[in-house]
């Protein structure tokens, strides 16, 4: 669609500056959106791996807890479960990936402290409470990387739009603006130059 301007050699030139500035937005829009996707593939892949990771030491700390609740008794083994801090100080702060603030948690890696007597215990208990810990940890990864895949696809999903409609509407429409400024200044030009000879 042409826009509507007069057709006069400083529109002219004021369009194909807009036109030049219009591609050169849409380089550097495709080229973040290239970025943001690389970015947000290698933060899937990381996010399969901690949840395959959290998968194994699911497994693993249900396993030895059983063999806790074997050894000690369910009941002994739920006062002790009830003994244990379940929050750990953390903190949310944002790092920037192509000017897009994502989140990144920090938490205190403090030592594990027995909350319970060891009299009556069984090693199964510590291995457990051992393995929930890291559990927890990794929950933390997880919760950070899906944060950042999800806020990541929003921007791509933003940076298409805009490089759409850059590509379909705006470069399109200032293209056929010049091609239509210069011819109507080559007709005038013609319209000159005949009078000029007659």
């Amino acid at each position: 669609m042409i826009q509507n301007i007069a057709p006069t050699k400083s529109n002219l030139l004021k369009t194909k500056d807009n036109l030049k500035l219009s591609k050169t937005g849409y380089n550097l829009i495709d080229k973040k959106r290239t970025v943001l996707i690389k970015e947000m593939m290698q933060q899937i892949e990381n996010a399969k791996k901690i949840q395959e990771d959290v998968k194994q030491m699911f497994e693993q700390a249900y396993a030895v807890l059983q063999e806790a609740n074997i050894t000690m008794g369910v009941m002994a083994v739920s006062d002790i479960a009830l003994s244990i801090d379940k929050a750990e100080n953390f903190e949310i702060s944002y790092k920037s990936v192509m000017g897009l603030d994502v989140p990144s948690v920090k938490y205190e890696h403090g030592k594990l402290r027995p909350h319970y007597s060891m009299h009556m215990t069984s090693p199964a208990i510590d291995e457990a409470i051992r393995i929930f810990q890291k559990i927890k940890r990794l929950t933390y990864r997880l919760a950070e990387t899906e944060n950042t895949v999800y806020k990541l696809s929003i921007e791509i999903k933003k940076n298409q739009k805009r490089a759409n409609a850059l590509d379909k509407i705006q470069i399109p429409n200032l293209e056929d603006t010049v091609k239509y400024i210069s011819e109507s200044l080559e007709e005038k030009e013609r319209e000159d130059f005949y009078r000029l000879k007659k």
